[in-house]
């Protein structure tokens, strides 16, 4: 269980800050932002949440808000799976959780 959680989270945590270096990247690229590679990279690391996202959420969210959205979903999910983490340590003691 233990394991199981740590992945979500881990999994949560890198999703959101490829999301995050690319909404950053691209406020510092501006216009050029699609002819960066660490954009690219950035972009193909968060397209599948982005797309999960478009998945989940009514067709009136635009598309351009889409990372936006996945964004705060992904901050719900690591919120939770940080939760559920805390109340699995406390259960099992501490000291198995290291």
């Amino acid at each position: 269980m233990f394991l199981m959680i740590s992945a979500l989270k881990l999994i949560t945590e890198i999703a959101l800050l490829a999301l995050l270096g690319q909404w950053i990247l691209g406020l510092l690229a501006g216009q050029r932002k699609q002819h960066n590679v660490f954009y690219q990279v950035l972009q193909i690391i968060g397209r599948p949440f982005v797309r999960l996202t478009r998945w989940v959420t009514p067709r009136i969210v635009l598309d351009r808000h889409l990372p936006l959205v996945a964004f705060l979903l992904l901050g719900f999910v690591w919120l939770s799976a940080t939760a559920a983490k805390i109340t699995h340590c406390l259960k099992v003691g501490v000291a198995l959780c290291q």
